[in-house]
């Protein structure tokens, strides 16, 4: 487990720069209002947050939640993406926060965070249900996880629509689109079909509310652009 874990790391490590590219350009589009009306639904109101983005790559999620007045904090295993996190920050002038961090063994006091965020991270996590445990232990009472994944490993022999020249699976090279083919197929022998497997840990975890919406993909990728994500992906909220 911790071999595929140290692959994942090495894999986004190749990813790191042109990952902040697109990053830059998606907070600059559309995308920023959508991916806000989806937060929206579940956050807190009324009030300053402290917000931890996990696997935050290049820190979008945190700039976001920075933007919008909270505190925000972003961790990510690969060192190259924290730094690019770090450069996007200053590009767009945020007040965000970011460390190098292991997201299934977090360094934070428990009951620490208000709302916890993740996107594309939980389907890589070899040990996703010890990663749910932690995440409910640095949790406020009353603070809600909200995690945006997709079932990639149940995915990965269906056929993608056809995608546009600047698209990022276009630009990766042909070693690292084989090295993440190869890190999902690993990866698929120790997961459940998701979200529902999601839902069971994190009950198990003691989370008392989740919440599963598998429609959010048909609002945040309305179109088939350079962000376009042709896995479904979907919302799990889940409340301690």
């Amino acid at each position: 487990m911790e071999r595929i874990k140290h692959r994942v790391t090495h894999y986004w490590s190749h990813r790191a720069e042109g990952f902040e590219a697109q990053r830059l350009r998606e907070f600059e589009s559309e995308k920023k209002d959508r991916w806000l009306a989806e937060f929206r639904k579940y956050l807190p109101q009324g009030r300053p947050l402290r917000v931890l983005d996990i696997g935050t790559g290049t820190g979008f999620f945190a700039c976001l939640m920075a933007e919008e007045g909270h505190e925000a904090i972003g961790i990510d295993l690969t060192p190259e993406m924290i730094d690019h996190a770090e450069h996007m920050a200053a590009v767009l002038g945020l007040d965000a926060r970011f460390q190098i961090m292991d997201a299934e063994e977090t360094e934070f006091a428990s009951e620490s965070f208000d709302v916890l965020v993740t996107r594309n991270l939980t389907w890589t996590l070899p040990h996703i249900a010890r990663a749910y445990r932690e995440w409910y232990r640095i949790l406020k009472p009353g603070g809600v996880l909200i995690n945006f994944d997709a079932d990639y490993c149940a995915a990965i022999d269906n056929d993608e629509v056809e995608l546009p020249e600047n698209h990022a699976h276009k630009l990766v090279p042909e070693f690292l689109t084989q090295e993440n083919e190869e890190i999902t197929m690993e990866l698929s022998a120790y997961e459940g079909p998701r979200p529902q497997w999601d839902v069971q840990l994190l009950v198990k975890a003691g989370f008392e509310r989740v919440l599963v919406d598998v429609g959010v993909y048909k609002r945040i990728y309305k179109e088939i652009d350079e962000f376009y994500n042709p896995t479904p992906i979907f919302t799990i909220a889940a409340y301690k």
